[in-house]
């Protein structure tokens, strides 16, 4: 597979014991009602190469989550410590607008293929979809790639669970957190399936995404890391609201990146604090010496384009 031929940083081992590892204890206090599959909650499990990390991490994201209603998923893949944590990481999700991403890395990995650059009109849809979560751009370029494109470069990334919304609807593609850390993993490092001109072209937009939609995994990030970050939400009348975040972090030595999904949640604000709260724990026990005073605190007026959906 083309996944097997992309070098990648020793992590056997760490998928090892990720695979090895037997999830027992439930998140003390958590949450009943529309999110009652919360009350036995797994506990997050994580791997490092640095000692204490992994206990550490997994205690205080499992803190970070208690007594929060709703369903939250999450990846965390950390280069310089060699660490990993996932929780229902193979869950599928609705979408909503992180597959924003997945149809850029499309959009380019397609153009690859055909030898040539993006058009004027494809890079104006590109940074309209990415850096302002433009709806009617994404359609255009889904419209472009159509289904069949989307299905052909998830099977080159290797991202073999997610799969495309029907209908035009991309808002309804089934995701889940491993395979959004696969793609952020194609993002931030070298392989043959994006190029590095692409890998770039991506990290670009998504290090200018407006503020009103910096929210989420970058909630706690150091100062004077990069952040590149998609979000979306998504309310439908099952699972309630659908709130999620991707973030690649990057620079100074020290590169990680987060996936946060959740759905179940009451509200918009629920989720987007679920997702901050993890966040914040994430970066605070990779970046131990980190001052608060520098820390990177995002709107607290978040704003996010939601796609179109049938109706329920």
């Amino acid at each position: 597979m083309t996944r097997d031929r992309i070098p990648r940083r020793p992590r056997t081992a760490v998928c090892a014991a990720l695979t090895a590892a037997v999830v027992v204890s439930p998140v003390a206090g958590a949450g009943s009602g529309p999110a009652s599959a919360a009350a036995a909650a797994p506990r997050p499990v994580c791997v490092s190469h640095q000692s204490g990390l992994a206990g550490k991490l997994s205690k205080d994201i499992a803190a970070a989550l208690r007594d929060r209603p709703g369903t939250t998923a999450f990846s965390l893949r950390d280069d310089a410590t060699h660490t990993r944590c996932t929780l229902r990481a193979n869950q599928r999700f609705d979408s909503a607008s992180v597959v924003k991403a997945t149809v850029l890395a499309t959009l380019l990995w397609d153009a690859q293929r055909h030898h040539r650059p993006l058009t004027k009109g494809e890079k104006t849809l590109a940074k309209a979809m990415i850096t302002k979560s433009d709806n009617a751009a994404t359609s255009k370029l889904w419209k472009k790639l159509k289904a069949s494109r989307v299905k052909a470069f998830l099977r080159a990334a290797g991202m073999d669970a997610t799969v495309p919304g029907k209908n035009g609807y991309w808002g309804l593609t089934r995701i889940t957190a491993n395979d959004q850390e696969r793609l952020l993993d194609l993002i931030t490092h070298p392989n043959t399936v994006l190029s590095d001109a692409s890998r770039r072209y991506i990290l670009s937009l998504m290090g200018k995404v407006i503020r009103e939609q910096r929210w989420g995994t970058p909630a706690g990030a150091p100062g004077g890391v990069r952040i590149q970050v998609k979000n979306g939400w998504l309310e439908r009348s099952t699972h309630g609201w659908r709130v999620h975040s991707i973030g690649a972090f990057t620079g100074g030595g020290h590169n990680y990146t987060l996936t946060v999904l959740t759905q179940d949640n009451r509200t918009m604000k629920a989720g987007v604090a679920t997702i901050e709260a993890v966040a914040r724990a994430v970066h605070k026990d990779l970046n131990p010496a980190t001052h608060a005073a520098t820390v990177y605190a995002p709107t607290d007026r978040p704003q996010e384009a939601l796609p179109a959906v049938p109706k329920d």
